[in-house]
């Protein structure tokens, strides 16, 4: 019987700190890194997935990793695919690590990690790409998913059948269209804060020029900074690109509401993150003062539990989801069925190493089997650390293009896990991390 014989956790990160890519008002000299997991099986089969940081505690999400490897060694493979709801739930639910949690922190990430693994597994084995993989899937396969238990006062499996059987009816349509069209993007690459003016202009020009029509750029960490540089970008941009502000959680409630209003003036479409991502009811807050500018939040959220209470309360405009940040393809299954509950659209987050490649499957299973729409959604693009993938995210006229390739997209390529991996790797060797 072919079984599971091993989970292998890697510390492998980017110095990215060195050129100020990803730098934003809380996290100013990141280094993009990730707990690397690969499972092997008796067979030879593998699958890859990650949870990413930004450098000092990757060893901490690691060693989570491996803290969970115990309950995945020994599984037969057939019957652990066949039932990946049970294989999420065996993960967050064992009785002594969910107390690290539960359902929440480096853990929760570690499992995430895990999963996306046998997700890609899955679609290696299946031969497809893990966003038709999903999307080929029956209704009452997709809500077998999903751990309903603190979700049916927001969310039923008879509201959540009903709300996949509504769109199976177009699936091949919409399956044919995102193999021509691909799936909306914005690009965060113009910008990062450690960016200077004449690299944010640059930047803006050639995202308008590679068809992008929405870019974000990060704002908290100075008033006048922020100001200054919105005005730079639509300029350059003009009227009719979309620019996306984030506060990466950098104020208050009370100062979101003071430092929006002079913003406002550039026509913001989004704020993201204006607050401490844990608090619902300050999210509230600040939507009902800023409209019509959206409130957008979801990257730091916890679990699913935390997002049907951000919609119950009308908390947010924008839900971003992420591939790394809560148990993974099974638990976001869950998200992305309560997002269409509420009528909420989803623009995930991708500003990591790592998450462009895995986080295009749910939006385009969205796409295809749940939402059945494209309107006001993107997935966020930044431009960085691709060419470390064998199956880098590509993007074509502003549009991710649909992956062909079987799996989830997360297998880094082994010479670049070994030249990254912290420290004893060549980048690293002798050349401590920044951040």
């Amino acid at each position: 019987m072919n079984r599971i014989i091993g989970v292998e956790a890697l510390d492998v990160r980017f110095p990215t700190s060195r050129a100020l890519d990803g730098s934003d008002a809380l996290n100013p000299e990141p280094d993009y890194s990730a707990a690397y997991v690969t499972i092997r099986t008796s067979t030879g089969e593998e699958g890859h997935g990650l949870a990413f940081t930004v450098g000092r505690g990757n060893d901490v999400q690691v060693a989570a990793v491996r803290a969970l490897a115990p309950l995945v060694a020994g599984l037969p493979v057939d019957a652990t695919l066949a039932d990946l709801g049970g294989f999420s739930r065996r993960l967050t639910g064992d009785g002594q690590l969910r107390w690290l949690g539960p359902e929440k922190g480096a853990i929760h990430m570690a499992a995430g990690a895990i999963v996306n693994a046998m997700w890609d597994l899955y679609g290696r084995r299946t031969g497809k790409p893990v966003w038709r993989l999903l999307s080929e899937l029956s209704p009452e396969q997709l809500v077998a998913l999903v751990d309903f238990r603190y979700l049916r006062d927001a969310l039923t499996p008879e509201e959540a059948l009903a709300i996949l059987r509504r769109a199976e009816p177009g699936r091949a349509g919409r399956r044919r269209h995102l193999l021509e069209h691909g799936y909306p993007a914005y690009t965060t690459t113009p910008g990062w804060l450690g960016y200077d003016d004449d690299k944010l202009v640059r930047l803006c020009e050639e995202a308008v020029a590679d068809g992008f029509t929405q870019i974000k750029l990060k704002v908290g960490a100075d008033p006048e900074q922020d100001l200054r540089r919105l005005k730079l970008a639509r300029r350059t941009v003009g009227p009719d690109v979309r620019i996306a502000i984030d506060a990466n959680q950098a104020w208050g409630v009370g100062q979101a509401l003071e430092l929006m209003e002079p913003l406002k003036e550039f026509d913001p479409y989004w704020i993201e993150e204006p607050t401490s991502p844990d608090d619902i009811l300050g999210h509230a807050r600040i939507r009902a003062a800023v409209a019509p500018v959206k409130v957008a939040t979801g990257e730091h959220c916890h679990n699913q539990v935390m997002f049907k209470q951000f919609l119950q309360a009308g908390a947010i405009d924008i839900l971003q989801l992420d591939a790394s940040r809560v148990a993974g393809v099974t638990e976001n299954v869950a998200i992305l069925l309560l997002a269409a509950k509420f009528g909420i659209p989803v623009c995930p987050h991708a500003g990591g190493v790592g998450l462009c490649e895995m986080v295009q499957h749910l939006a385009m299973f969205d796409y295809v089997a749940v939402s059945g729409s494209t309107e006001n959604r993107v997935i966020e693009y930044v431009d960085h650390l691709h060419e470390h993938f064998t199956v880098p995210a590509r993007i074509v006229r502003g549009h991710y293009a649909a992956p062909t390739v079987p799996g989830l997209g997360a297998q880094l390529h082994p010479a670049s896990a070994a030249d990254h991996l912290y420290p004893e790797g060549p980048v690293w060797a002798g050349r401590p991390a920044t951040a």
